[in-house]
């Protein structure tokens, strides 16, 4: 659970804006979006094999 404590002197706009940017560091948002609907366990491996793949190119081009 993702909780953000108010200052003192805090506006709400200022208070809105640091819990958004500390629920997507967080990583909450993405995830809902994937247990929105089930997930087949082959399609889930395919998924991340994917994922993997993308990183290590990414990686391998800044090298």
């Amino acid at each position: 659970m993702t909780n953000v404590v108010a200052g003192s002197n805090e506006s709400f706009e200022s208070l809105l804006k640091r819990f958004t940017r500390k629920v997507q560091q967080d990583g909450i948002l993405s995830e809902v979006r994937h247990r929105e609907y089930f997930e087949k366990p082959s399609v889930k491996r395919k998924r991340k094999a994917a994922a993997k793949r993308r990183k290590s190119a990414r990686t391998q081009r800044k090298r």
